[in-house]
């Protein structure tokens, strides 16, 4: 059987603002992420006040939970989640 993978998709609206307390809960939780990218809009003399973080988990699932439970209490901030359990 494949092993599973978790991963978190963490869109954060206005970025400059929410970004320390996001950044907060992630280290928080850092043992439980194995795997972080950021994506945003960026060009020359233009930064997007949006962006999505999308997060490996490892660990335990009821962690996973938490942090879940937790970044959705933050103003700003959708979280979805993709399990792959390789069935």
């Amino acid at each position: 059987m494949a092993a599973k993978h978790t991963i978190l998709g963490v869109h954060v609206f206005n970025r400059v603002q929410q970004m320390p307390t996001v950044q907060q809960v992630f280290t928080e939780f850092g043992c439980y992420i194995k795997t972080r990218l950021g994506l945003h809009e960026a060009s020359d003399g233009v930064c997007s006040p949006n962006g999505l973080i999308l997060l490996e988990l490892v660990g335990d699932p009821a962690k996973h939970k938490e942090l879940v439970k937790k970044l959705g209490t933050l103003q700003g901030i959708e979280v979805k989640e993709m399990i792959f359990d390789g069935k």
